[in-house]
């Protein structure tokens, strides 16, 4: 399937896959955890290392000597520290670990890039991304599908407009990132709730009702009775999703529901890497400092023998 037809199908499963009769479609996004690990420092810093590097990073760092590892984390703290002061605060830590566990939305950018980047210039404007998802598909008023394209351009141009921050329908890789991953940044999260309420709200009164709240997760399928979750949901929406109790979800009910405020564990990672290596007590660190806890942000052969010494040791 050529790219143009691939994004064409996703945009359409987006809005408008319907769930089958006994499975729940989720609508919220949540923040994933770091790691997979335990985060025990005392028996090893894997949930660490997963944290600081994102997991697939981490295990390159297992095959590197402690003086190998210690010059490629150099090298990192030189791009964490973005203002360039000789420092790594807090702040600057998060949004570093931030940015390595979202490699996988990165890549993916990165992956259809040059599909779009027609003229090879290093932007691509909503003319290329047009062109290149709809094409011909927007020559045809009548459609065998019954899918109306340009509907669907329609919001497309409304998403990518929202994520182009200086107006000019050109968009950076990170304005990019925003168009096809709204919800992973903050200035795009109005354009998230206004197309998940456009989705449900079957009736186009501006609100989500209980029916369409439920509609949107089960379809009855000529099935009379409703499984226990529906009969969950029916409740999760009265006492907590309605919260004004008028019977339906408004614009900021709808948002509290799909984007809920996480536990942030990119700040509680950062904030304890640096109360873990921070000498001077100062708040921030040097690049001697992390160097110098180099096996608190990242393995080498001699954290991963030694791990596997622990293992053999237990066993």
């Amino acid at each position: 399937m050529e790219l143009r037809q691939f994004l064409v199908c996703l945009s359409l499963c987006t809005a408008l896959a319907l769930s089958k009769p006994t499975e729940k479609k989720d609508r919220v996004h949540h923040e994933p955890q770091l790691s997979d690990k335990v985060h025990n420092d005392a028996q090893s810093f894997d949930y660490d290392h997963d944290a600081f590097l994102g997991a697939e990073e981490a295990k390159t760092f297992d095959q590197l000597t402690p003086e190998e590892s210690k010059e490629r984390l150099g090298m990192i703290v030189d791009k964490i520290d973005a203002d360039k002061d000789g420092f790594v605060t807090e702040g600057e830590l998060k949004s570093w670990i931030k940015h390595a566990q979202k490699k996988y939305i990165y890549d993916n950018v990165e992956n259809q890039w040059q599909e779009f980047d027609m003229n090879q210039d290093g932007l691509i404007s909503w003319d290329e991304y047009r062109n290149v998802t709809y094409g011909t598909y927007l020559d045809d008023p009548d459609p065998d599908d019954g899918f109306n394209y340009k509907q669907m351009m329609v919001r497309d141009e409304r998403r990518f407009k929202m994520a182009d921050k200086d107006g000019d329908l050109i968009a950076t890789k990170e304005e990019f990132t925003a168009f096809l991953h709204p919800e992973e940044y903050d200035y795009m999260k109005d354009i998230v709730v206004q197309e998940t309420m456009e989705d449900i709200d079957k009736n186009s009164d501006g609100f989500i009702d209980l029916e369409e709240y439920i509609g949107d997760m089960y379809s009855h399928d000529g099935n009379a009775d409703e499984p226990d979750w529906v009969k969950t949901e029916r409740e999760q929406f009265v006492e907590f999703r309605d919260k004004n109790r008028d019977g339906k979800m408004d614009k900021e009910e709808t948002k509290d529901w799909i984007l809920p405020s996480d536990y942030d564990h990119a700040e509680a990672e950062a904030r304890h890497l640096v109360y873990e290596s921070d000498q001077n007590k100062d708040g921030k660190l040097t690049k001697e400092e992390i160097v110098d806890k180099y096996d608190l942000f990242v393995g080498s052969q001699a954290t991963d023998f030694g791990e596997a010494l622990v293992r053999h040791d237990e066993f």
